[in-house]
């Protein structure tokens, strides 16, 4: 998926295993196929995961890195009111991967899909539920920082522009360009709340139409109040979305900002991994195809374009 990636298969986890974490080393040791684009994933028998980054970095960075996602992981489970992975070890760079690891407890339940529970209300209560419980924990005086989804929307006009560049021939560019220049000028919703970061469906667990557990909250930390709201348009359709909007009383800013990050993450997918991740373009897509056909989106963009 990436020119910088890093080769990692069973025999290797197996060999990293057995020589660094010998008490694991009689487990059952299986790949688990996934559309992530940050780690590849292994299970070790029926209670734990190891993630290996996919992008080469240096060996101190990502261990810093893995270091962080710990405390992170650590914090949200004491915030989350559903099950999530804890931290359990950092395996250690090897002649076979050159970078440190890190093994985590597992969760059972089924990877979301952007279709599967579209128009179910109990599972848009979920994610209400999971959103407003996150926001109430405490920042501890902490704001936003760095580069990533979660701060200003103008900060992404570059890597905007690359995207509609890279997607002239996959998507309506002019008419996705004229809703960004809509979108990025959109006010700030509010103070700065905890949030998970990353809510699309790979980062949920659901069972018997329900959310069962929430993965991958590394990132989770001080963002714009309507970052988590992208869930709502990866996940949901225009009745589930309603519903959601209104459990959280969310106001037409804070609930355009969320489309508006949804979209700005959604165009990225789209065109990066074309060939390469083709669920995570096609995600990108669906999401896409949720926001222009919004009465709210439309109305934006009507009254930008003068068209019907």
């Amino acid at each position: 998926m990436h020119h910088d990636q890093v080769p990692i298969d069973l025999d290797t986890v197996r060999d990293l295993v057995q020589g660094q974490f010998p008490q694991w080393s009689t487990e059952p040791i299986v790949d688990v196929p996934a559309d992530g684009t940050v780690n590849a994933i292994f299970r070790i028998g029926s209670d734990l995961g190891a993630r290996f980054r996919l992008r080469a970095e240096e060996p101190d960075t990502v261990k810093s890195r893995l270091r962080a996602e710990a405390a992170a992981m650590t914090e949200l489970s004491d915030h989350c009111p559903f099950p999530t992975p804890l931290p359990v070890a950092i395996g250690r760079p090897s002649g076979s991967y050159p970078m440190p690891w890190s093994v985590q407890t597992w969760l059972p339940g089924s990877v979301a899909s952007p279709t599967g529970l579209a128009g179910s209300s109990e599972f848009a209560q979920d994610l209400g539920f999971l959103v407003d419980s996150l926001r109430k924990a405490g920042t501890r005086g902490r704001s936003f920082s760095g580069t990533g989804r979660g701060g200003n929307l103008v900060d992404h006009d570059h890597w905007m522009k690359l995207c509609f560049e890279n997607s002239e021939d996959l998507l309506d560019v002019p008419r996705l360009r004229a809703l960004w220049e809509q979108f990025k000028k959109l006010p700030a919703a509010g103070p700065h709340v905890m949030s998970h970061r990353d809510l699309t469906p790979a980062n949920l667990l659901v069972s018997g139409g329900h959310l069962v557990g929430v993965l991958d909250g590394g990132d989770f930390g001080p963002a714009d109040p309507s970052l988590d709201l992208v869930a709502a348009w990866h996940l949901l359709d225009r009745e589930g979305r309603e519903f959601l909007q209104a459990s959280l009383g969310a106001g037409r800013v804070e609930w355009l900002r969320g489309a508006a990050w949804a979209f700005e993450q959604s165009i990225g997918l789209v065109s990066y991994y074309r060939t390469t991740n083709p669920g995570m373009s096609a995600l990108g897509r669906n999401t896409l195809r949720r926001i222009l056909g919004d009465p709210d989106i439309r109305a934006i963009h009507k009254a930008v374009s003068g068209s019907e």
